[in-house]
């Protein structure tokens, strides 16, 4: 089945965040949410939103938004799209697939009476009923039944291919009209596609078009926020267009920062932010602050570093660098914050943009190349522990037992010599990249 919990699966309540369960309904971003408008009952109803499998997450209201019930009218599909009150961008939305072929082996889970925790159901894609898709249920016992309403129908992940949610459960029918699918002598689930509902929704269609996210991005920052110790860039530097699927997966993420500071904000509200997500020694609160603006000496306690440095790094996002008005004094505050042991990522809305030279220049460049100084001291020490744990060090052997970084550190004057920067970043690039190989072949001695 894919991941075992899922956070855009919802347990849906009525009154409050713990009325009466009423159904199910799909996460398709951290703003909007899929379930059956007679679920809902109202347009103009406010439902709570259950993440039923994350119980991290804070179940949140929702309510129809402008354009969102697609119940009435000629063209009606008992679909509701749902805004929420506040945005939930720590949850993974519902991969949304608008392709739907019969014969697909799909599954749903819902939560009927008794089952408050869930069930899951299995049956088969099968064909179509008007607007709506037929589901065969291998027995009248996997039909859906009140609870249902609203939940993802995924399909099963085959060869590495993940889970993709394919349409909304929305009925069943029975042939005798029994209250219980298996009462009846044929009972049947159905289903309003994604494609369906991308027809009525100009939301869902651009949720679920092809270029809606970047998950490549997504998978790339998301490393980089996991790991930011020491395999990691310090300094990161991506350009996101204004509208794109890269900058909806960027709003995604921006949670995952410490601090998040917008092109045109004020400067003194990041030194402030930033200052309280470290530590520094007390009493130099102001001196630090003064300092990161350009209007003070620095500190005498920064002077070596380590009285201020976070037993994490703090991690900040400057998203849309390049619509600062005057980059330069925004520019010089990070250079500062980066001899704190800050992690940056900075986020230009177009390649090339205001501050883009500064910015390889005076924070990347330095970032990388420290960087490749600090992976260069790991591998020493990896390195010459594996040496010692062989019993391999001995009065003749001291200055072999290193050749790998003594090889590294070669190519590093090598590249710190090279005059042109974007060649010089394409150089350190590779370097960096052959010694997280060469740690992990030596973490795995």
């Amino acid at each position: 089945m894919g991941e075992l919990r899922a956070d855009w699966r919802l347990r849906l309540r009525r009154e409050d965040a713990h009325g009466p369960i009423c159904g199910a309904g799909v996460l398709v971003d951290q703003h909007t949410a899929l379930t059956c408008a007679h679920v809902v009952r109202h347009p103009d109803a406010v439902i709570w939103l259950e993440f039923a499998e994350n119980g991290a997450l804070e179940p949140v209201a929702a309510r129809v938004m402008p354009g969102g019930w697609l119940r009435e009218g000629e063209h009606g599909e008992d679909v509701a799209v749902l805004r929420l009150d506040s945005p939930r961008p720590q949850a993974r939305p519902a991969p949304l697939e608008p392709r739907l072929r019969a014969g697909t082996e799909v599954y749903a889970t819902g939560y009927a009476e008794g089952f408050d925790d869930g069930m899951s159901l299995w049956g088969r894609i099968g064909g179509a009923s008007g607007e709506r898709v037929q589901l065969d249920a291998v027995t009248r016992a996997e039909v859906v039944r009140a609870g249902f309403s609203g939940a993802a129908v995924c399909t099963r992940p085959r060869d590495g291919r993940p889970t993709r949610v394919v349409g909304l459960v929305v009925s069943w029918r029975g042939d005798l009209g029994e209250l219980l699918p298996e009462d009846n002598r044929l009972a049947f689930s159905y289903l309003v596609p994604v494609d369906r509902i991308a027809e009525l929704s100009p939301v869902i269609k651009e949720l679920s078009s092809p270029d809606a996210w970047d998950h490549g991005f997504e998978e790339r920052l998301t490393r980089w926020f996991d790991d930011p110790d020491e395999d990691e860039d310090p300094v990161k530097i991506t350009v996101v267009p204004p509208g794109s699927g890269k900058d909806r997966s960027l709003r995604h993420l921006l949670h995952r920062a410490d601090v998040v500071h917008r092109g045109g904000d004020s400067r003194p509200h990041l030194a402030d932010h930033a200052l309280v997500k470290g530590s520094f020694p007390v009493g130099e609160y102001l001196a630090y602050w003064d300092w990161l603006l350009g209007t003070g000496r620095r500190p005498a306690q920064a002077a070596d570093l380590t009285p201020v440095r976070p037993a994490r790094p703090v991690t900040v996002v400057v998203d849309g660098l390049d619509e600062e008005p005057r980059p330069g004094p925004l520019i010089e505050l990070l250079i500062r914050l980066r001899e704190l042991g800050f992690r940056l990522l900075l986020v230009f809305r177009h390649e090339g943009g205001t501050g883009w030279t500064a910015a390889r220049d005076e924070l990347l460049r330095p970032g990388l190349l420290g960087h490749s100084d600090a992976l260069i001291g790991r591998l020493v020490r990896a390195e010459f522990g594996n040496a010692v744990r062989r019993g391999v060090v001995g009065s003749a052997s001291l200055g072999s037992v290193t050749e790998t970084a003594d090889l590294r550190r070669a190519e590093r004057r090598l590249v710190g010599a090279v005059a042109d920067p974007q060649h010089q970043l394409g150089a350190l690039r590779d370097l960096i990249r052959t010694l997280r190989a060469d740690l992990g072949r030596q973490e795995r001695r």
